[in-house]
């Protein structure tokens, strides 16, 4: 069964012309909120949730830091100017910690500016990446680099997680 609507709101806008009977409730849902106008309000964002570079693990992402550039190094060039983008990406290996631990960073192009020696970084939505049985992190489009105010803290550098080795093993159940 379908039902048809082709009235307009108080604000100016048309409803859907041909609607299921199914969605007549998210209809209504609808019509309250352009009517009330809570349909222009934005949820509330959550703050978030810093870890510690001891706490990260392999092939996890989401995750939030304020951490200390300790070294960057430029990587040769990667990608063909003469591709269909016609660039070629930059990449940096940078050393970065906290007062837990301390682990590689792959920087890519506009991230590679901010990653100077003695910096400190926000990184937003950061992400494990496995390279060689090694954890490296990563922040790709979804996430933000972000320079901060001098953290006050010193870099533990007894403890680098890139230099821990993982190997994927395969369990069989049963």
């Amino acid at each position: 069964m379908y039902m048809h609507f082709d009235s307009r709101t108080s604000s100016g806008m048309y409803v859907p012309c041909l609607l299921h009977s199914l969605d007549f409730k998210k209809l209504l849902l609808w019509w309250f909120e352009v009517e009330s106008g809570m349909a222009d309000s934005k949820p509330a964002m959550r703050k978030p949730v810093f870890t510690k570079i001891d706490q990260l693990r392999p092939c996890t992402s989401g995750h939030t830091l304020t951490v200390k550039v300790v070294d960057s190094k430029l990587i040769a060039p990667r990608g063909r100017s003469d591709g269909p983008q016609g660039r070629q990406l930059r990449m940096a290996e940078c050393l970065v910690g906290d007062e837990t631990g301390m682990i590689i960073f792959t920087a890519r192009d506009a991230q590679v500016n901010l990653m100077t020696a003695g910096a400190t970084v926000t990184l937003r939505n950061a992400k494990i990446d496995m390279f060689k049985g090694s954890m490296r992190l990563a922040v790709d489009r979804w996430g933000r680099v972000e320079v901060t105010e001098p953290a006050d803290f010193t870099v533990k550098e007894d403890n680098n997680l890139s230099l821990i080795e993982y190997e994927l093993v395969n369990v069989v159940e049963g």
